[in-house]
């Protein structure tokens, strides 16, 4: 049975670490509003130029003259997946849950007899891929020094994305990031961004979603195409940065409650053995003035 000096130091730590956790959770609560605006913000832009690129892929006729990111090398053997997650843990199952769809997608691949690739984005999925998938991480990519994600970061990945595929290196590629819902709930989340894949509500274009375009059809894609790419990453981004700060404040919040709740009972167990320390002083004394 522990000590009341044990049973007081074990309070004063699990205490302090409940003056930890409140202090993080509102810490992410302050910073989710400005990360939900910014990923809510995001996916009108994104979805609508992905919108227009799935719109100009259905409409060309001349698949030979097409650009290559738009249709793909027409191949479907060598697959390069960007697992994007944070740099920093305390969140709850919001790493794990984007690693472990990401493990699914990859063990069908190797069990088809695909080549994989893998880059990393964010410490936390190298860290959890590292150990059975190692010997397919060509890259990770960290912004831990930095406050916040800019497009800047975005870009960089994409121009480390093309420049992959216009060498050949991969066929198609694949993103790998957390959906933001709400604060309790945040949904992994793939996007295959090489070839663009159309969507379902745009496997059929009606007539009133048809676009004219000045200058030509591939005059546009040309510079569409990557800048498309770069906003799919960003908004995976935003989509993690919101997802993050909404896990984490769920979690520091489940974590408050628990240390409260050790709180309480290591409390009893410290007044019933003080209580009982208290008895034991009182019946020794008793004893000893019965016997004198």
């Amino acid at each position: 049975m522990p000590s009341l000096k044990d049973l007081r130091n074990r309070i004063t730590s699990v205490k302090s670490t409940q003056k930890i956790t409140k202090a993080m959770k509102m810490v992410a609560a302050a910073k989710l509003r400005k990360a939900q605006e910014n990923a809510e913000k995001s996916r009108l832009y994104s979805e609508k130029m992905n919108e227009i690129i799935t719109n100009l892929k259905s409409s060309i006729t001349d698949k030979s003259s097409a650009p290559r990111l738009l249709i793909g090398n027409n191949d479907n053997k060598r697959f390069l997946c960007v697992i994007m997650t944070a740099d920093r843990g305390l969140c709850g199952g919001f790493n794990s849950n984007i690693c472990k769809k990401s493990k699914e997608y990859i063990n069908n691949l190797l069990k088809e007899n695909k080549e994989v690739k893998i880059i990393t984005v964010g410490s936390k999925s190298f860290d959890q891929m590292k150990r059975n998938y190692g010997n397919y991480i060509i890259e990770k990519l960290t912004f831990k020094n930095q406050k916040e994600i800019n497009v800047t970061d975005a870009q960089k990945i994409s121009n480390k994305i093309i420049s992959m595929f216009h060498k050949n290196e991969f066929d198609i590629c694949t993103i790998f990031y957390s959906k933001f819902k709400s604060v309790i709930s945040q949904e992994p989340f793939e996007q295959q961004i090489i070839p663009v894949k159309n969507n379902n509500n745009n496997d059929k274009i009606t007539n009133d979603q048809n676009y004219e375009y000045e200058p030509d059809q591939e005059e546009i894609l040309d510079s569409l195409l990557p800048k498309n790419i770069t906003t799919q990453i960003f908004k995976g981004l935003l989509e993690n940065a919101a997802s993050e700060q909404g896990a984490r404040m769920s979690a520091m919040d489940n974590a408050t409650r628990n240390a409260g709740d050790l709180i309480e009972k290591l409390t009893i167990n410290y007044n019933r053995s003080r209580q009982a320390v208290i008895t034991k002083e009182l019946i020794e004394i008793i004893s000893g003035a019965e016997t004198l």
